[in-house]
């Protein structure tokens, strides 16, 4: 059973119907107990960084959270949710985030040659850090739906799996232990992003 977190600005709908088609069981939950006791979780993410952390804590779903990420089992983050795992981002400022892993998200420069949101589909390129099971099968340049004004800049680029350019290149997907998060919308990518949640389920 797969839990989708609900921490009230997350894209839990479109999350839920991509499991759904692929026959995965799925839940939304609220309750700390559930969140933390999880065989699988999702940390899903829309918006404001500092909102999130500031609606995480407020309905006693931080330390859960972290308890699950700590606990081995297989944990997946996306979008804003890849970003809360790290320590602190310049979005409004200098916020704390959960500090699962080290680094910091950063705003894209603006230039004239690109918009800031990063907005639809971008190809992604494999690292060489040892593949994760996650990407197996997955062709180098494959594309992925981004949607985000900010990108993580981890301290260790081991954790990197895939990386996209804009403007700079930034992290598409890392993982670190049972911890795996995606910059991109993997419920919104089509074939690529429905075989990466399959494999997660699976």
């Amino acid at each position: 059973m797969i839990t989708i977190v609900d921490y009230g600005m997350g894209n839990l709908r479109s999350v839920t119907n991509a499991l759904k088609t692929l026959g995965a069981p799925a839940r939304i939950s609220s309750k700390p107990q559930e969140v933390a006791s999880a065989e699988r979780l999702i940390l899903p993410g829309v918006g404001a960084f500092g909102s999130a952390m500031q609606e995480l804590e407020s309905r006693g779903l931080l330390e859960p959270v972290r308890s699950h990420a700590a606990s081995g089992r297989p944990f997946l983050g996306i979008c804003l949710g890849l970003q809360l795992l790290f320590e602190w981002s310049e979005e409004g400022g200098r916020v704390k985030g959960l500090g699962l892993l080290k680094g910091t998200v950063r705003r894209f420069a603006d230039a004239p040659e690109r918009k800031v949101p990063h907005m639809g589909w971008n190809q992604v390129k494999r690292t060489s850090a040892p593949p994760s099971a996650l990407v197996n099968g997955l062709a180098d340049g494959s594309f992925f739906y981004f949607v985000h004004s900010y990108y993580a800049e981890p301290q260790d680029r081991a954790i990197v799996q895939l990386e996209t350019d804009y403007g700079v290149a930034f992290p598409a997907m890392i993982e670190s232990g049972s911890i795996a998060a995606t910059q991109f919308h993997p419920e919104k990518s089509q074939t690529a992003g429905l075989a990466l949640l399959k494999r997660f389920a699976s």
